[in-house]
């Protein structure tokens, strides 16, 4: 299956709390980051999830927050640090390249943000995503 989501980032289930409706499931992806995906519990039975599954966590690049440093005191579970690779900015949107540990994410922020955050190729940055915007496919 080809899927228009860019960022696909390969791990492994670590953890698994399931809640009434919805579940929290720990990736530790490849490269060594922790993530944390909000999932419903029918969609944990339908893929047979478990600790040690070998997953894809799927998030758009509309869903990909950027800071130029971490940000404390907030309810993102996921703060991946990384460096811009690239920016492309448009008069409205800016897509812009970020190179985490053992793989890239891409975020599709305001060309006025990519601005203001001063973002160039070699910027160090920290990509933030809710947990209930990250998606599993099983590997």
């Amino acid at each position: 299956m080809t899927l228009s989501i860019r960022n696909q980032l390969p791990g492994t289930i670590t953890a698994l709390t399931p809640g009434d409706a919805m579940a929290t499931v720990k990736v530790r992806l490849d490269g060594g980051q922790d993530l944390t995906a909000a999932i419903t519990l029918e969609a944990v039975e339908d893929l047979g999830l478990s600790q040690g599954s070998a997953v894809r966590a799927l998030v758009k690049s509309t869903e990909v927050s950027l800071a130029t440093a971490p940000v404390p005191g907030v309810s993102i579970r996921n703060q991946l640090p990384g460096t811009v690779t690239g920016v492309a900015a448009g008069a409205a949107m800016a897509t812009v390249r970020i190179a985490v540990e053992g793989g890239e994410l891409t975020s599709a922020i305001t060309a006025e943000s990519a601005t203001e955050l001063a973002l160039t190729t070699g910027t160090p940055v920290v990509a933030l995503i809710k947990s209930t915007e990250v998606s599993l496919a099983t590997a």
